[in-house]
């Protein structure tokens, strides 16, 4: 799956890799390449479209302002949940030998959280093999389970990692 170059990407992951968790918006006016990381940002970044997109990533819920007086944003719990995984779908790194397999039996009673994780895993470019068994080679443990944990399914889901195709 390829990941979009958007400026909201851009923002998101600037904001996840940022070592203070904010960034001041006059730095990321006058400097958007150096915060995209992987990838670089090749053209010139109008005022009009920054604002825009912050406040897209406002509305969703996903950014929150710092101070008034410094115009600097950080991630929101949301924010922080999404960069990760734009983050993982934007790391071309080779794949490393492992399969990440997700077997999960999600009880009716919860069926919303398991409509919400099987587009989740469509969403990250897993595969299904059976309705409730999904892989990809995407190294994506640790948030996979940082995302389960916070839609409360953990109990009903199992991450396996293998370098056994069976052969």
């Amino acid at each position: 799956m390829r990941i979009k170059k958007s400026l909201t990407n851009l923002i998101l992951l600037s904001l996840e890799k940022s070592v203070d968790g904010y960034v001041r918006l006059e730095d990321f006016l006058y400097n958007p390449g150096f915060y995209a990381h992987g990838g670089g940002w090749d053209y010139p970044l109008k005022k009009a479209d920054l604002a825009q997109a912050l406040k897209r990533l406002r509305e969703r819920g996903l950014i929150e302002l710092v101070s008034d007086q410094k115009l600097a944003y950080r991630l929101t719990d949301a924010g922080k949940q999404k960069a990760v995984w734009e983050a993982v779908l934007a790391d071309k790194s080779e794949w490393d030998g492992k399969w990440r397999v997700v077997v999960f039996d999600v009880p009716e009673d919860r069926r919303q959280a398991r409509n919400l994780l099987r587009s989740s895993l469509k969403k990250w470019g897993f595969i299904p093999w059976q309705q409730s068994v999904w892989a990809t080679k995407k190294n994506c443990t640790k948030p996979l389970r940082e995302f389960i944990r916070s839609v409360g399914i953990e109990d009903w889901v199992i991450i396996l990692e293998s370098d056994n195709t069976g052969r």
